[in-house]
């Protein structure tokens, strides 16, 4: 094995950091002058296409929300709320407090790690900033390859650019999107991530129940004890 794909949000992120989206959204209606209800509900209706570019960057995307609620934000005010919607999605994508020193760790034994994430516009547009880029050697995301998982094209990607083939990549994730499902049948070796600490967690978790990935650990502190004794 000489690569770990890891999913993004639950399982680099702090689990615990997705209460603070609502939040953030009703931050962002602020800004745009509309509903906090019907913008949260916008966004959270148009996550499937937001994810795969449909809206385009944020800019677009927001002011496309704002339309979709009967507003039309002038230049001014739709700056001002590209810059609050980002500061919100900087809150929500923190690390998790093991995160950073678990791929600082596995960099260092030689490992190639990618990334391959579910993601609207804000974190790619991000992501040359944030503490991961340095850490993740490949990173894939849905919102740019204009697919999302379990596509297996995602996870060809992904490998293609780490340069090994699939079967010689572990793929770690808290099983949103069926990724682990996704994985398994691109030749990937699936870990869960149970989150047993976050309760909450859980329920964004849609793998099929029936579905047993190679290994299940509680956060991402037991992974480098996984790889040394697989």
């Amino acid at each position: 094995m000489r690569a770990i794909v890891f999913d993004f949000f639950g399982t680099l992120t702090d689990p615990a950091a997705e209460r603070d989206r609502l939040a953030a959204f009703a931050a962002t209606a602020r800004s745009l002058g509309v509903p906090v209800d019907r913008f949260t509900a916008a966004m959270t209706g148009s996550f499937p296409r937001r994810i795969v570019g449909a809206h385009g960057g944020t800019r677009d995307t927001l002011l496309a929300m704002a339309r979709s609620c009967g507003a039309e934000p002038n230049d001014d005010r739709l700056t001002a709320a590209v810059s609050i919607h980002h500061a919100g999605a900087e809150i929500v994508r923190r690390p998790r407090p093991e995160a950073l020193g678990v791929l600082d760790g596995l960099r260092a034994e030689g490992y190639l790690l990618g990334l391959l994430s579910d993601c609207s516009s804000e974190l790619v547009e991000a992501w040359p900033a944030t503490p991961y880029a340095s850490r993740i050697d490949v990173p894939v995301f849905s919102w740019r390859e204009r697919c999302r998982k379990p596509d297996p094209r995602l996870y060809a990607t992904v490998a293609e650019r780490l340069g090994v083939r699939a079967a010689e990549c572990w793929f770690v994730g808290d099983g949103g999107s069926r990724e682990l499902d996704g994985a398994r049948r691109a030749g990937m070796r699936p870990v869960l991530v149970t989150n047993v600490a976050y309760p909450d967690a859980r329920q964004l978790r849609t793998d099929p129940d029936a579905f047993l990935p190679d290994h299940r650990i509680p956060d991402l502190s037991a992974l480098p004890a996984l790889f040394t004794h697989p």
